[in-house]
């Protein structure tokens, strides 16, 4: 498998591993119900907070916060200028996070297959 490249933008993530395997160094970033699903927003275009609450999973906003810090610690996201010129911020996926675009599609198309009733939006990924 090759090397990630290292940036110096990017923040590292707790070197505290339950091991190197690096399925689970994935899972611990975002191995929960919650965060691919914020990925996958990401990657539909949705980037304020307001949108990801506005997402049909419901995710609670604490829950969110906590995702959203955890994506950003991991190099996943960065914060960004929101596009309304408001003082908010906004969040937009980096190199690493965009690279998580077959794993969802992957997983988007398992779905569609073996899970009855699920179906593809008006959106995908």
């Amino acid at each position: 498998m090759p090397k990630a490249r290292s940036s110096s933008s990017t923040v590292k993530v707790s070197t505290s591993r339950r091991s190197p395997c690096p399925v689970s160094c994935a899972l611990d970033l975002f191995g929960d119900r919650w965060t691919l699903l914020v990925i996958r927003d990401l990657m539909l275009g949705r980037s304020r907070f307001k949108d990801f609450t506005n997402s049909p999973e419901g995710i609670p906003s604490n829950i969110l916060s906590d995702r959203l810090e955890r994506l950003l610690k991991g190099g996943i996201t960065r914060q960004i200028p929101a596009a309304d010129g408001t003082k908010r911020m906004a969040y937009e996926l980096t190199e690493k996070g965009v690279a998580l675009r077959p794993v969802l599609k992957s997983m988007r198309d398992w779905g569609l297959k073996w899970e009855p009733g699920t179906k593809v939006g008006l959106e995908t990924v």
